[in-house]
């Protein structure tokens, strides 16, 4: 009986091994790329559907040879998919940083390198880039804004209203025939102004005197009899206990009530008691000491 396993083969004297070859066939299509197991390297965000992927969440990936080298270190990129949308993310080693960068279907939540950048610039670079970030998502900022935009073109037009009306003021009264000076018509506004202010004040003053306290009787006193005369102490309060009566609340019930009886009970008289008669007292001794029972 032959062995299952063949540990030795038989080779012919004139068998030759330099004339086997090995028969490569060579691929003309597209690189097949190798399958590895693997865990996200880092949390990030899929820029398709928002999903959030940790850190350590365990993928099979495609890995592929980049073309890429940071001193002689060959840079490797890994495919995988979204876990909620399955939209495609790309990421590669980082030889630079001993990190992964990633390069698109993703957006990394942090990357440690900015701290370093950050470290490194200068406090007026902090605060340039400070205000920038705070002028990009300010909201309020961006409203006070528009609302001093708006006020400086209110001013700009209310500007504008006066020298029209002033320029067609200064050509009405050369056409009439009297020269008017720019000072002259500039009093004249500044005139009318102050009159405007002073009606309103006026004004003011007659609503204000319409609406005065009613009169108490109260006497006026100057400031010198004031001081000649001190004012007098003012007396000290008594006060006094006043009894409350109780509310009868059976009445608002509808209870009635028995009267009260208020006459009293005769009071008994007391007499001395009455005294033994001695003649009972006698018989009763004689009848003692008889042997007749």
């Amino acid at each position: 009986m032959s062995e299952r396993k063949v540990l030795t083969k038989y080779y012919p004297p004139d068998f030759d091994p330099s004339k086997l070859g090995r028969n490569r066939s060579k691929s003309t299509g597209p690189k097949k790329l190798q399958t590895v197991r693997l865990m996200a390297p880092f949390s990030m965000k899929c820029t398709h559907c928002g999903e959030f992927i940790y850190k350590g969440r365990k993928f099979n990936a495609r890995k592929e040879t980049s073309d890429e080298k940071y001193y002689n270190i060959v840079v490797y990129r890994f495919y995988i998919r979204c876990t909620r949308c399955s939209g495609e993310i790309t990421f590669k080693t980082d030889p630079k940083n001993m990190d992964y960068e990633c390069e698109k279907g993703a957006k990394r939540n942090f990357e440690p390198w900015r701290e370093a950048k950050l470290a490194e610039e200068t406090e007026e670079e902090r605060l340039d880039r400070l205000e920038r970030e705070e002028a990009e998502h300010d909201a309020m900022k961006e409203l006070e804004t528009k609302v001093l935009d708006a006020k400086t073109e209110m001013a700009i037009a209310d500007a504008l209203d006066e020298i029209r009306s002033r320029n067609a003021r200064i050509e009405k009264a050369e056409k009439e025939g009297t020269k008017t000076d720019v000072a002259d018509v500039a009093d004249v506004v500044d005139d009318e102004r102050k009159r405007q202010e002073e009606e309103d004040a006026e004004a003011a003053r007659r609503a204000f005197e319409r609406r005065s306290l009613l009169d108490l009787g109260e006497e006026m006193i100057d400031d010198e009899e004031w001081e000649a005369a001190p004012p007098a102490a003012a007396p000290i309060p008594t006060f006094t206990k006043q009894v409350k009566t109780k509310k009868d609340a059976s009445a608002a019930l509808g209870i009635k009530k028995k009267p009260v009886q208020t006459s009293t009970p005769p009071v008994p008289a007391f007499t001395d008691p009455p005294k033994p008669t001695p003649a009972k007292s006698a018989v009763l001794l004689d009848g003692y000491g008889s042997d007749s029972d």
